[in-house]
């Protein structure tokens, strides 16, 4: 008997966040081959005769469906499921069915890239949040992480005063869904110096001679 061996991407569970992808697997035999295919979340079908249905829009294969491995990147929120079909070196077949939970996705956090600022004024920076509010963000500016929580709405307008050029990365974004810990792009604030000042001097017109 074929035995199927899910190692998706959330801890070794049949279940990852969307957008996210996971490995699909069985227990290879020598001389045996292996396809897979995807469904939507309809147990009526007859998976032993029916092909796969899922659109790419939903779910794809990551480098093709064949072999004793394959990855999966699943784009939609909901319940799939997922058939191996094996087929020994006499011609003799055999399949096996799992599922996948996928979960709504994990925030993400996407930086505008701020405007230049001489030294001393404020710079702003637009953090866009995705997914339900209320966030929690981790920002890192090179040197320190600073924490910002029960941010309520998206765009949420940071303000700083770095001395200077400094660059900026969300490290960690989190809601009622999860935490995500590579969540975002990254910015760099230019700050130029002041331009400096002088005395200003006035002359007085040379005449002309008569």
């Amino acid at each position: 008997m074929l035995l199927l061996t899910v190692a998706p991407a959330m801890a070794q569970t049949n279940s990852v966040y969307a957008g996210q992808s996971s490995d699909l697997g069985v227990d290879e035999i020598i001389g045996t081959t292996y396809t897979w295919e995807l469904y939507t979340d309809d147990v009526s079908l007859n998976f032993a005769a029916t092909p796969g249905n899922c659109p790419p829009t939903n779910a794809f294969f990551n480098g093709g469906n064949t072999g004793a491995t394959v990855s999966v990147t699943w784009l939609t929120q909901g319940v799939f499921y997922f058939k191996v079909t094996a087929v020994d070196e006499k011609g003799c077949s055999n399949i096996r069915i799992g599922m996948m939970t996928v979960m709504e996705a994990l925030p993400v956090a996407v930086l505008e890239d701020p405007s230049p600022i001489c030294k001393g004024d404020d710079a702003t920076i637009v953090i866009n949040l995705t997914g339900t509010g209320p966030w929690s963000i981790d920002v890192f500016d090179g040197t320190t992480t600073t924490t910002y929580n029960n941010i309520v709405a998206s765009p949420y307008i940071l303000t700083l005063t770095p001395t200077t050029s400094t660059t900026y990365t969300v490290t960690s974004v989190s809601n009622a869904n999860g935490t995500n810990s590579n969540p975002s792009n990254t910015v760099t604030v230019t700050v130029n110096p002041k331009p400096g000042s002088s005395r200003i001097y006035q002359y007085e017109p040379i005449s002309k001679k008569k």
